[in-house]
């Protein structure tokens, strides 16, 4: 017997089963969940991804998603406009929030260098985050790269291009481990990376 529906839900499933941590079967009980409460749950979901989608956008500082632009941690007085944390991700950012360890500004490079994907300097955010410390108000950049080879590689790259600057360049310090991503890591484990940072 099949378990293929109609052609709506399957389209519902594929796109859901796209999410991270959603396979096919997370996916089809999702589906289901929301076929069974169209009114409670699917027709209010639908609106709020509508207006989320209309409404949120990146920030031209740092990369963020907020609703206004600059985003409210860019334009947040009371953070500190002299230190910079440099992430692969909207993700990592969100992780460094939660756990409340970071008070300064961020800046999101929207990916790392790999030359396995062909990924360069010209596909990151980099100009961005020089840009931003030749402007001449920041005094230290984090690099708050992931545990990786791809991550290792991004951080030499920025430390020698940030280097002439004169700008303090700082790095997460051991406690993330090799291969882990900053957005899965718990409170305590970044809390005490982002404390122990160490100049590079």
């Amino acid at each position: 017997m099949s378990l293929r529906g109609p052609d709506q839900v399957e389209r519902l499933v594929a796109l859901l089963a796209r999410l991270p941590g959603l396979g096919r079967r997370s996916a089809r009980r999702a589906a289901l969940k929301l076929l069974q409460d169209p009114g409670g749950l699917m027709l209010p979901l639908a609106q709020a991804l509508h207006e989320t989608a209309e409404a949120v956008r990146p920030c031209r500082l740092c990369g963020n998603l907020d609703t206004q632009d600059p985003c409210r941690l860019c334009t947040d007085p009371a953070r500190d406009q002299e230190v910079v944390c440099v992430v692969e991700g909207v993700s990592d950012l969100w992780a460094l929030e939660r756990a409340h360890v970071h008070r300064g500004l961020y800046h999101v490079l929207g990916g790392v260098l790999s030359a396995l994907a062909g990924v360069g300097p010209e596909d990151l955010r980099v100009a961005g985050l020089l840009e931003r410390v030749a402007a001449g108000e920041i005094r230290e950049v984090i690099l708050a790269l992931p545990a990786t080879v791809d991550g290792a590689t991004t951080a030499h790259y920025l430390t020698d291009r940030l280097r002439p600057s004169g700008v303090t360049v700082t790095r997460l310090a051991q406690g993330v481990p090799m291969g882990g991503a900053l957005d899965v890591m718990d409170d305590g484990t970044l809390a005490a990376a982002l404390k122990a940072r160490r100049p590079v």
